[in-house]
C-alpha cells in the first residue's frame, strides 16, 4: 500500500461557498463528474457536502433545493488529513467515523480529496471497487 495520503488521493477539489444552493453545488457535481464539493469559507474548510447529503437530507424532506444553502444540509466541521498524513490515518479515520472520504488539507487550504476508491486502487488494483472508481462515468445513468 501507498506510504502518504499525498500518494492515492485525488488532487483538486472542487468548492463552494456556504450559501451556494443545492441546485448549484449538484450542476457543480454533474459537470465535474463528483459526488461530493467541499463547503469552503474563504480559505477554511468548513463542511463537505455529497450527493447523498442532498438526497436524504434535502430531497426527502421536501426542501426546496433553491431556496436552501449548503450550508445548512452539509456535514460540518469534517475530518481532514493533510498530504503527508500516512495511509494508515486516514484509513482508521474512515473506518472509526465510517466516511467514505475525506478533504485533504495543506497549509489550511483544500488540496485533494482522499475517498475509499483511492484507497481500492492503492491496495487492489484488480478489486471490484477499484474498477468501479476508475470507469467512466455511464451518462445513460446520469452519473
Amino acid at each position: 500500500m501507498a506510504e502518504y495520503v499525498r500518494d492515492v488521493m485525488t488532487p483538486g477539489v472542487v468548492a463552494v461557498r456556504p450559501d451556494a444552493s443545492l441546485v448549484e453545488a449538484a450542476q457543480l457535481m454533474r459537470t465535474q463528474h463528483i459526488g461530493d464539493v467541499v463547503i469552503a469559507d474563504g480559505q477554511d474548510v468548513v463542511g463537505v457536502l455529497t450527493d447523498r447529503d442532498i438526497t436524504v437530507r434535502a430531497v426527502a424532506e421536501g426542501v426546496d433545493p433553491l431556496a436552501v444553502s449548503v450550508g445548512t444540509v452539509c456535514t460540518p466541521d469534517p475530518l481532514m488529513v493533510a498530504p503527508d498524513d500516512p495511509v494508515s490515518a486516514a484509513v482508521t479515520l474512515m473506518r472509526e467515523h465510517a466516511v467514505r472520504r475525506l478533504p485533504v488539507v495543506e497549509n489550511g487550504l483544500p488540496v485533494g480529496m482522499v475517498t475509499l476508491g483511492d484507497l481500492a486502487e492503492a491496495e487492489d488494483p484488480g478489486s471490484a471497487l477499484a474498477d468501479i472508481s476508475r470507469a467512466e462515468p455511464d451518462a445513460r445513468h446520469g452519473t
